[in-house]
């Protein structure tokens, strides 16, 4: 019973902490053509976070790309812009505080009792544009419970950048 207790803890915990990830791209683009990289200024300013959050996908997209061998750049490649959307979702559990055991005893009815609870799931798009025709070759999209816990901002949206970039640059299977 103790380790049941411990299991069903720890997948509530890592369910939390998960980011789901999409992507997608032009097929017809070559990838490894591209080297530098700059910020889209135009669609970062339109975005309605704060300029600490911001800073933070900045930091985490500077670390990424870097890791991936691309280097910022006055004269880019690359154009990399992002944006945000969340909504607030809300969770009901109703729980019933008499009777024996686990499941539904119908002889010992209680009082209910409700606990009401809501999470911001975030939503952060990153996009890459090719510098010099303007045109989207890759998109990205995470999508995860985001919380209001500042101490541990920085690694959430870190985490969502990285498992975002993870995708880029696609691995496009070549079909003779």
């Amino acid at each position: 019973m103790k380790y049941l207790l411990l299991v069903i803890t720890l997948l509530l915990f890592v369910s939390c902490s998960s980011v789901k990830v999409y992507s997608d791209f032009d097929r017809s683009v070559d990838f490894s053509n591209y080297k530098t990289f700059a910020y889209f200024k135009p669609e970062i300013d339109q975005v309605k976070i704060s300029d600490l959050d911001k800073k933070r996908i900045l930091k985490a997209l500077d670390f990424q790309m870097s890791a991936k061998g691309l280097s910022k750049s006055e004269t880019p490649d690359l154009l990399i812009g992002f944006t945000t959307k969340a909504k607030e979702k809300i969770y009901v559990d109703i729980s019933n505080t008499y009777g024996f055991g686990w499941g539904f005893n119908p002889w010992f009815w209680g009082p209910n009792r409700s606990t009401i609870r809501t999470q911001t799931e975030g939503t952060l798009f990153i996009n890459i544009i090719d510098a010099t025709n303007r045109q989207l070759i890759w998109q990205g999209k995470g999508r995860g419970g985001i919380q209001e816990n500042f101490k541990k901002r920085d690694e959430r949206i870190a985490l969502f950048v990285q498992q975002i970039i993870g995708n880029f640059p696609p691995i496009v299977e070549k079909i003779n």
